[in-house]
């Protein structure tokens, strides 16, 4: 995902509190299927996909819940994933689970006796693939979900919608992907259109730990495309053209003064971060143009329409005061991953009966980003962390997710089982005794 948790913001919330609640010794349904869960996190991730090409990762994946007697496995939603429809044995309301299947170009260096050694292009680059986010935990989980809920099919209160999404961490150029995507093509709608949605994603906390935020949990995330636009010449003679690497440098440096000095940080954070500029291929050769790519992180509209309007800005005026032009492109994705209040108190006490290894903590927001608000502009969501970190580790001392070494702690996996399992059993329960109360 577009998602790492910042470390230093989380310092804070290591002391608070952790909410105390008697924890669920019936666990012996997830014992049971736990190393499965393990042996299908090791396989994903040694053989990670792209976003819209899980092509292996979503076969298995159907082939499982096929195997489970699911009453609808429907596949190519949104080109690579797979939904999942379990019809449980007494009437009630239908709740979703996702989980993200696609992992990163990033080449990986875990060392580990399961790690990727594959490889693909990535815009126009030969790179090497990892499951750097945990998008294999994720996917392991959910089919551990899968397995123990079919085994329970005939008490539970509703039906369980599966979701098992592509490309979150984004598509090839060109392309339409994720949960936009998944979305458009209806996963929300039809017989089975769920009322809440639940999801989780792993993270270097303390493996067990449980994090949770209600209101604004992640950030929004736009893309920008800055073009500058010079006047090539030889480099031994800057002044017969207009040198756009120069140009760019500034604009660079200028913007960094958007989140300093035009936006109120005391009420919010927000970041405009570039990643990638690229221009000329010559040091004898001052190059006509310079793209330069970055991301903006926000937690409002007011915010996200304030930083849009000064990149626009200073990059035009900037580029001109070189003699230079500069094109921009912002393109919105996904909004702020918001946690629905009621839904978070209301699901508080299952998170505190599951967190088996670890505590129930709350979080700060999180820069990070996620296409998961997609889902929930029209249902309620509740998007919440698990700890991952390797044994006598924690977000201090662990690699963050999008590292090249960053590991999952397969003890925490059952965890995650038990969370999205007991959530989905637990919301159905409440919904049906609200609607038997009316």
């Amino acid at each position: 995902m577009q998602y790492i948790i910042p470390l230093l913001l989380a310092v804070t919330f290591l002391s608070a509190p952790a909410i105390s609640s008697e924890k669920d010794d019936s666990t012996d349904k997830i014992s049971e299927i736990e190393k499965k869960v393990i042996q299908w996190r090791h396989h994903i991730h040694q053989y990670p996909e792209l976003g819209n090409s899980e092509f292996k990762t979503s076969e298995m994946v159907a082939n499982h819940l096929r195997s489970l007697g699911f009453d609808e496995v429907q596949t190519q939603v949104a080109k690579t994933g797979v939904v999942g429809i379990l019809v449980g044995g007494k009437p009630g309301p239908v709740v979703a689970l996702r989980a993200d299947m696609d992992a990163l170009p990033v080449a990986e260096k875990t060392g580990l006796p399961f790690a990727s050694k594959e490889t693909a292009i990535w815009r126009g680059q030969e790179t090497g693939l990892m499951h750097a986010c945990g998008h294999d935990a994720h996917t392991a989980i959910l089919m551990g979900v899968a397995e123990l809920l079919a085994s329970q099919r005939s008490e539970i209160p509703g039906v369980v919608k599966f979701i098992f999404q592509p490309a979150e961490e984004g598509r090839p150029p060109g392309e339409e992907g994720g949960a936009k995507l998944m979305v458009e093509e209806g996963v929300l709608q039809g017989d089975y259109a769920p009322k809440a949605i639940f999801g989780l994603h792993v993270g270097p906390l303390r493996a067990g730990t449980i994090g949770y935020r209600s209101g604004g949990a992640l950030a929004a995330s736009d893309g920008m495309h800055i073009n500058i636009k010079g006047v090539q010449t030889h480099a031994a003679q800057p002044w017969a053209g207009v040198d756009p690497i120069v140009a760019a440098a500034q604009v660079v440096t200028n913007m960094q003064s958007i989140v300093s000095r035009q936006v109120n940080i005391t009420e919010e954070p927000a970041v405009v971060s570039f990643g990638s500029i690229n221009g000329g291929n010559r040091g004898n050769i001052i190059p006509e143009d310079v793209t330069l790519v970055g991301t903006i992180r926000t937690f409002s509209e007011d915010t996200r329409n304030t930083v849009h309007d000064s990149i626009a800005k200073i990059a035009k005026h900037v580029a001109e005061s070189h003699g230079a032009e500069a094109e921009v492109k912002i393109r919105k994705g996904s909004g702020i991953t918001y946690n629905d209040p009621a839904l978070v108190e209301r699901m508080l006490p299952t998170l505190n009966k599951v967190a088996l290894e670890g505590d129930v903590l709350p979080m700060p927001r999180l820069t990070g980003a996620e296409d998961f608000p997609y889902y929930t502009r029209d249902i309620p969501g509740f998007y919440f962390y698990l700890g991952v970190a390797p044994d006598g580790q924690n977000f201090k001392t662990a690699a963050p997710n999008h590292s090249p070494y960053f590991t999952v702690n397969d003890k925490a996996l059952k965890t995650g089982v038990s969370a999205l399992s007991q959530l989905a059993l637990d919301w159905l329960t409440i919904e049906n005794s609200k609607t038997h109360q009316q």
